[in-house]
């Protein structure tokens, strides 16, 4: 693992033993770790810290693992997570993986068959979106600093909040699909479930037409039949 892809992962255990062993395992194979012992701690720093994977304890001091895995989705839907835990039940294994685990490994495990589950998670995980600046692309740029947007020499009319929130949040997860459900967590804060998705459709719609994005062949927010919509533009740079 080179310096360029060094990953970074987040250990909350409250057993120190487990928790200083696996912190060793994972340095001596080329991660960098941050380290809680409580579940209040370790949702603390899985939010104010740029981690690539959290292995998380069920039963914790301060906050239980099910909350902390709540929190942290509510904040993060792609931030990949594995459950460390001594219950085998399958009730908990199902309890935990429609919770928004990514994996869930039971105690007494092996560390080679957890790296074996970490880097598989990794692999599978979208690229982390990054801190967005300016995206200049034919034609055009979108400045998300100053929240403005040029179609050659033209400056369109402002956006409005929601829409440069929607925006900002596609752009985010470029090239990756993102779901209704996901958009309504993340951009509008309200649960998805048995709500109607129309006005995230008509958000899209006046996006569309203030790009120029032909809404009967768009190029740049895409539908994705039955799975949501993504960002895409050909030779976009970020700046």
């Amino acid at each position: 693992m080179t310096s360029s892809t060094i990953k970074r992962v987040l250990i909350v255990e409250d057993d120190s033993a487990i928790r200083r062993g696996l912190s060793d395992a994972l340095r001596f194979v080329g991660y960098q770790v941050i380290e809680a012992a409580r579940g209040d701690d370790g949702l603390k720093a899985a939010l104010a810290n740029p981690v690539d994977l959290v292995l998380l304890d069920l039963v914790l001091p301060g906050c239980n693992g099910m909350e902390v895995l709540k929190q942290i989705r509510e904040s993060d839907a792609t931030l990949p997570v594995i459950l460390l835990t001594a219950r085998g039940e399958e009730r908990d294994r199902v309890a935990g993986l429609r919770g928004g685990a990514d994996d869930y490994v039971v105690k007494p495990f092996g560390f080679q068959e957890l790296h074996a589950r970490i880097e598989a998670v990794l692999r599978r995980t979208p690229e982390r979106p990054k801190a967005l600046g300016k995206i200049t692309f034919d034609g055009g740029s979108i400045d998300f600093q100053r929240r403005e947007i040029r179609l050659g020499n033209k400056t369109l009319h402002p956006l409005s909040e929601k829409e440069w929130e929607l925006l900002a949040y596609l752009s985010k997860h470029h090239s990756r699909v993102v779901s209704r459900d996901e958009i309504l967590s993340h951009v509008w804060k309200i649960s998805p479930h048995g709500l109607p998705t129309r006005t995230i459709d008509m958000t899209i719609a006046r996006l569309r037409e203030k790009l120029g994005d032909e809404s009967s062949n768009p190029k740049i927010l895409i539908t994705v039949r039955g799975l949501g919509y993504m960002f895409c533009i050909p030779n976009a740079s970020q700046g």
